[in-house]
Formats: C-alpha cells, sequence, structure tokens
C-alpha cells in the first residue's frame, strides 16, 4: 500500500490556548451506524467513477451535505483517512466508509447542521475543516454574464486564485476558464497534490470550474488537474496566477495585495497634457540586468534616483511578465498576470513603481500579445484542444518564434488580453504599454509563403481579428486609465496606427488607436547613414532626411532599443566609423540629432555612455566604464554628461516636444547639403519660438557657414554642442552669439555666420 503523505500545515487543527474553565456545555449528541445513522444509497457505478477520476461537472451535487427522504445525506472525499465524522454544534455523526476515500451516512435530521465541519481521521492525528462542498457558487452571476459575453474588463477580479471571505468563512476561491476539460481539480501544498480531495465544479456553458477552499490563504502554492477529452490528464499553472514561483519552478500562488500606494500627485496629474504634446524622453530597462542580482525593491533604491538624474521622463521595462526562459528577455510570456518571481513580489513590484513615480519619472513596460509558449504546463492546448491559440494550426503556429499566436477572433481569448492590459494599468500604476510585434500581428502572411496562409473573408492579407482586438484594447485602456498611453512597435506602413478606433482611413479600417508608434523606418535609416564613412555620407544623405517625407502620418516614437545593440548589430557607438575619438564623436552627433528631430525619444541602457560592447542580458551594462580607475573613464562620462544635458535642454525647451505631431512645428533651413554632410532645421513651439539645429556630419571644422535664420531674431546662442570639451569633444564652437545679417540665404532673408564642430551638433536658440 502506497504511504499516506503528510497531512499539510493548512489542515492541522490550531493548537487549543490554555483558558479559564467555562460552564459545563451541553453533550454533544453522538451518532453512529445502528443509533440513528443509515448507509447512504450507494452511488451509481458511473458517478462514482467520474468523481473518483476526477471527470465529474458538479461534485458538490454528489459531495456535501443535501436532503433525502428520511433524513440528511452527507457525503466526503478523503483519500487516506481513517474514518470522517460531521460536526456541528451539539452534534458529532460518523460517516460509513464507502471505500476509495469516500465516506457518507443518511443522518435523521431534519435540517442540514449549521456551519458543520468535518473532522478527519488519519493515522496519527485529527483534522477539523471546514467542508468545501458546503458552499454556494463564490462566482457572481453578473461575472459569468460578462465571462460568457467576452467582456468582463476586470478579469483578474473573477478568475484565478482570490482569498475571501464567503458565507462567514476565510478561504481561497480557485475558478478557471476550461471548456474543453472533463473535469478540473485543484491541487497545491494544501493538498499535498492531490487532487482527488478537491475536484471543482462547472459553472454552466461559460466554460468556468469554480471551488472556494476554505483554510487556504495567501502563499499557497497550487495547480489546476485538468482530464482532457481522451481521458488524459495534464497538470497547468494557473493563466491568471498574479504571482508565481521562481523559474524554473512553476507553480501559481495565492496572492493578497498589501503595498499602499504614495504615488496619488503622480497619478493626478499625469494626464494632465496629451502626450503628444508633452516632454517624453525614454531610457529602456532590462531590469533583471541593469545591476544584476538586485530585487525589486533594491532597484527602487537605485534606479529612480539614476534616471532622473539624467533627465529621461519614462523608463521602459522590458517584459516583466513571468517568463520560463530568461534568454528570451520577457517576450515569451506565460504568466501574463504575473510579475517574475525572480526579483522578488508583485508587491515589490508596486514598490519599485511607486519609488519610480514619486521620483517623478513614468513607467512604461513592454506587453506581449501577439505569442506565447508552447510549455506544456502553460497555455498550449490549455484544456486538451486549442483554446488561447488558434485552432487551425497554420494560424496557431508562429513561423519565427517557435511560439503560438493568440485565437483573437475567440471572445474569450480577447477578453484575456484586454484585461490584461487594463490589469497592469490599474492594479500596478503602470503609465504605458508599449505593444511588441504589432505586424506580427496584423498580417495573416507575417513571414508565411504563398500557400500557407488563407486569405481573409474579403480576399485580404489583414488579420480583421487581430484589428478587432488592438482596437477594442486601445479603447478599453484608454477609457479606463487617464493618462496612460499605448505604444505600438509596427514595422509596415499600416495607415492608422495612431489614429482613432472611430476614424475610418484610405483602407477601409479605422484605426487602431494607439497613441504613438514606434518610427522603425527613422532608426533603419539614421543608423544606416551613421554606418557610413563621412566620405560616403554624401550618397546617402536621404536616409537622414526621408523621415520628414511622412514624420506626420504617426505619433512617433525614435527608438534606438535593445533590437539594435544586440545580436551582432554592435552597439550604437561601435556601429560608428573612425578611430575612438571619431566613434564618440558620431555618437555624440548622432543623439543630438535624435533629440531635435521631430518625436519622442527612446534610448537603451548602457548607450547613454557608449558602451562600446553588445547588451548581454547575463551581465547587463558595462558599469565598470564609469568607474574612475579606468584609463578611458572620461569618455564615457562625458557622453552621459551629454545625455544629462540633452534632456535638460529637451524638457526645458517646448519647441522640442509641443509640436511634435503638426508641419508647422518643423521647417528645414538645409536638408540638401549632402557634399557638406551638413543638416540644419528649427523646431517651433506654439508660440512659434525656434530652436535652431545644425548637424555636421564630417570629421572637418567648416569654418564661417552660413545659415538661413528665421527673420525677427537678431541675436542666435549656442546652448548645446555636442563637440564641448566637457563632454570628450574638440572644444570647437561658437561662445559668442552670432548676430543676424541682413544676407538672404537659404531661401530667407536673414542669416548667421556660425562655426560647425567637426562630426557635431550644434543647438542655437535666439535671445
Amino acid at each position: 500500500m502506497t504511504a499516506r503523505p503528510p497531512i499539510p500545515a493548512t489542515f492541522l487543527p490550531a493548537p487549543t490556548p490554555k483558558t479559564t474553565p467555562t460552564p459545563t456545555k451541553p453533550p454533544t449528541k453522538l451518532l453512529t451506524q445502528g443509533s440513528g445513522i443509515r448507509p447512504a444509497p450507494p452511488l451509481h457505478e458511473f458517478t462514482r467513477a467520474r468523481l473518483l477520476q476526477g471527470t465529474h461537472h458538479d461534485p458538490h451535487s454528489v459531495l456535501g451535505a443535501h436532503h433525502v427522504p428520511g433524513g440528511i445525506v452527507v457525503r466526503a472525499l478523503r483519500p487516506w483517512a481513517k474514518g470522517v465524522a460531521v460536526v456541528a454544534k451539539g452534534l458529532r455523526a460518523e460517516l460509513i466508509d464507502e471505500g476509495d476515500g469516500l465516506f457518507a451516512a443518511i443522518l435523521p435530521l431534519r435540517e442540514i447542521p449549521k456551519d458543520h465541519r468535518l473532522l478527519v481521521t488519519y493515522e496519527d492525528t485529527e483534522v477539523t475543516l471546514d467542508d468545501p462542498y458546503r458552499f454556494l457558487p463564490a462566482l457572481g452571476e453578473l461575472d459569468l454574464h460578462l465571462i460568457g459575453e467576452g467582456r468582463h474588463e476586470e478579469l483578474w477580479r473573477a478568475l484565478g486564485a482570490r482569498p475571501m471571505t464567503h458565507e462567514g468563512v476565510a478561504g481561497t476561491r480557485f475558478t478557471v476558464w476550461a471548456p474543453n476539460a472533463l473535469g478540473v481539480r485543484v491541487v497545491g501544498d494544501f493538498n499535498v497534490w492531490d487532487g482527488t480531495v478537491h475536484p471543482m465544479r462547472s459553472l454552466g456553458g461559460t466554460g468556468v470550474w469554480e471551488l472556494f477552499l476554505p483554510g487556504v490563504a495567501e502563499g499557497a502554492l497550487y495547480k489546476f488537474e485538468l482530464t482532457r477529452p481522451d481521458g488524459s490528464r495534464t497538470l497547468r499553472a494557473d493563466p491568471m496566477a498574479r504571482r508565481t514561483e521562481v523559474p524554473p519552478a512553476n507553480a501559481s500562488i495565492v496572492e493578497t495585495s498589501h503595498h499602499v500606494w504614495r504615488d496619488a500627485d503622480w497619478m493626478a496629474r499625469r494626464g494632465a497634457r496629451p502626450v503628444h504634446e508633452a516632454p517624453f524622453s525614454v531610457y529602456e530597462v532590462h531590469l533583471p540586468s541593469w545591476r544584476p542580482g538586485l530585487t525589486y525593491r533594491q532597484l527602487a533604491e537605485q534606479l529612480p534616483a539614476y534616471v532622473k538624474d539624467l533627465g529621461f521622463t519614462h523608463v521602459e521595462l522590458m517584459p516583466v511578465a513571468e517568463h520560463p526562459f530568461g534568454g528570451s528577455w520577457g517576450y515569451q510570456v506565460t504568466g501574463f498576470y504575473a510579475p517574475t518571481a525572480r526579483l522578488g513580489t508583485p508587491d515589490d513590484f508596486k514598490h519599485l513603481i511607486d519609488s519610480l513615480h514619486r521620483a517623478g519619472i513614468g513607467v512604461l513596460m513592454d506587453w506581449v500579445p501577439a505569442h506565447f509558449p508552447r510549455d506544456d504546463w502553460a497555455l498550449a492546448e490549455f484544456d486538451g484542444r486549442p483554446l488561447y491559440e488558434h485552432q487551425d494550426p497554420a494560424r496557431a503556429a508562429h513561423p519565427d518564434w517557435g511560439t503560438l499566436e493568440f485565437d483573437y477572433g475567440r471572445k474569450e481569448v480577447r477578453n484575456f488580453l484586454v484585461a490584461n492590459a487594463v490589469y497592469w494599468c490599474e492594479e500596478f500604476h503602470i503609465d504605458g504599454l508599449r505593444v511588441d510585434a504589432v505586424a506580427s500581428m496584423l498580417y495573416l502572411d507575417y513571414s508565411r509563403e504563398p500557400g500557407q496562409w488563407t486569405p481573409n473573408e474579403h480576399g485580404g492579407r489583414e488579420n480583421l481579428d487581430a484589428v478587432a482586438f488592438l482596437q477594442e484594447m486601445n479603447a478599453t485602456v484608454y477609457r479606463r486609465c487617464p493618462g496612460v498611453v499605448t505604444v505600438a512597435e509596427e514595422s509596415t506602413a499600416w495607415d492608422g496606427v495612431t489614429r482613432a478606433t472611430h476614424h475610418t482611413g484610405p483602407g477601409g479600417f479605422g484605426g487602431l488607436g494607439f497613441g504613438l508608434k514606434w518610427n522603425m523606418g527613422w532608426m533603419h535609416d539614421s543608423l544606416e547613414y551613421m554606418t557610413k564613412e563621412p566620405v560616403h555620407r554624401r550618397y546617402h544623405h536621404g536616409d537622414m532626411t526621408f523621415a520628414m517625407v511622412y514624420a506626420y502620418s504617426e505619433n512617433y516614437v525614435l527608438p534606438i532599443s535593445h533590437d539594435e545593440v544586440v545580436h551582432g548589430k554592435r552597439s550604437l557607438v561601435s556601429k560608428m566609423p573612425g578611430d575612438w575619438w571619431q566613434q564618440r564623436a558620431n555618437h555624440r552627433a548622432f543623439l543630438g540629432f535624435m533629440w531635435a528631430h521631430p518625436g519622442k525619444q527612446l534610448l537603451f541602457m548602457g548607450q547613454e555612455f557608449a558602451q562600446g560592447a553588445e547588451w548581454s542580458e547575463a551581465h547587463g551594462p558595462d558599469w565598470w566604464l564609469l568607474d574612475p580607475s579606468y584609463s578611458a573613464e572620461a569618455d564615457h562620462r562625458g557622453v552621459r554628461d551629454l545625455v544629462r544635458d540633452l534632456n535638460a535642454h529637451y524638457r526645458a525647451t517646448p519647441a522640442l516636444w509641443q509640436r511634435d505631431t503638426v508641419p508647422e512645428g518643423f521647417e528645414w533651413i538645409v536638408g540638401d547639403a549632402a557634399d557638406d554632410n551638413v543638416l540644419a532645421f528649427v523646431r517651433y513651439d506654439a508660440q512659434g519660438s525656434p530652436l535652431l539645429a545644425v548637424c555636421n556630419f564630417s570629421p572637418v571644422v567648416r569654418h564661417g557657414y552660413r545659415l538661413g535664420v528665421p527673420p525677427g531674431e537678431p541675436v542666435w546662442h549656442e546652448v548645446l554642442n555636442t563637440d564641448a570639451a566637457g563632454y570628450g569633444g574638440s572644444g570647437v564652437g561658437n561662445p559668442d552669439p552670432l548676430k543676424a545679417e541682413p544676407t538672404a540665404w537659404h531661401g530667407r532673408r536673414v542669416s548667421v555666420v556660425a562655426v560647425l564642430p567637426p562630426l557635431a551638433t550644434v543647438w542655437l536658440r535666439p535671445g
């Protein structure tokens, strides 16, 4: 006989405290077989088998207490038990052993004993516990209706594991959506991972299974044991788990938040100005490797201060939702509702966000609704059939990443994802979601050859289900979460990514409803130009100007992200041509160009101090480059000082962000000086105040370079020069004011004569 596992501590009786004697209570009425208790009618063989095998859709109809002719029948399923008794006020009734862990009897009572409990005797102990099968469903009809409609915007409050007090008893409600399962059981450390004792009930046609377990509290480990349509079983983590074990362990954890937010001021004012009319410079961070080994709470002591010192308005966190493989950087998610346990608890993560907010820094989070991995303990064929993924294997399999694509046409799946977006914004005070791999969602033929995909109902290549999902997600997030921005990583020319969902464009589709879109074209073209030797740049001058042809078609972010500094692409400074001095000069000049260009800014960690090596998630940025003992420390510190000053001038200059999305905010001074490798343009704020940016992407000093300037401004001052000696440059510049002269140039009535430093960007302001 298999040895009985130890009884969980959560099921053991609490020690009896020493108290003063109490008045004598009425004697307990003991009922046993032969003294009023009768054997219960035997279960039908089919019913008994379904109950023991975990395939009964309504175990509550068999277990627990029920009225029958002549009394009350009580039945309990307690494997390993030697005996089970029903205890209540003034009553103890011994149940009859029916074998296989089933105990039952008919009690000679007219009413079900109020608040009755089970006294379970094991070989070496007795346990008194509430009977889970005496409770009504702990999930309401409205929740079920909204789930059935695919419109439950707070799905995390209805599904998963939720500690609660139900019918006066403390415990945890377990719910899971598994419409194809023949049966579902809860297993965990509270039942020694034996699901036999805790089968769940099906709540009608919604596909939701539910069970309230008294005595189970936060911190308990659990999974769901599902019986597939073919009769086999699978053990699954909770898709709605709000906390998980540290990978590679993958059990779900019952969670209750105790965090008290202290960012009320930030939350109240974060939506005061539309994001496309506000300063928005982003520091992209991979939390596990920013300072390897730090927890969320330790990061909260360092990251906000660092980002605030550099002047970034926001951080963008690479995916924090739980993922089994660290090498995926978080982009293969298994726990969509749980921050990764590698760095701490959900409350620890909230503490980090709280700290960033109190430092005046917004928090964006990478969100990955495009695909999920095939791990057999997670979402793939969750209940034995395709559920979260598309029914068609060709539509389900992602051709590039070995993962599965969500079925955006299934209302419950769409609800799972829309509610997830809301969840991060509402529960964790996230200020923005950068949605990963949007292009892979929008096109049915994405990375597929002819014959590998099926056109939509109109004969096109657009994934209409994905379009509808993205529109619903954006509309819901913006309606529920004032001040939040959604950002699309979308690499094609899809029309209307940042257009409102109710506005139809030339393609016949409504806008997708994003607030911002990564400008992948600008990123590719500008880096292509910068990697060329200066002598060859004249032939690629259009790479630096072409983005202005479409700059106002969307609301753009200019991204130099993690994707550009891995997999052999080299770090930003290492992409640059020339010797080390020229590489750093190019790097600085490019950042000056980027911060002045229409669009918001995003820079990946390590690039702010010109890290030479590619990023590795194993060790993160090369902080040693900033150590004073390193001989070239000043080279890297100079670049970091430039980034700090870029952000300071940027935030203080509305011309650089106030009219980012309208043509009136930009004017070319000279965009065709290809032979000189020179670009010059003006940015205007809402009052017409200008800032002139001049880029010299050649390694020679250009003395006496005449530039047309807007009229009405008699004197111009150099406010930023990426060639300044303090940044590691040569110190060439314009220390004295530049006086406007009545000499027509570049199509303007007045002009100034400036010195253009080598491989540098200069910003000039009137005054």
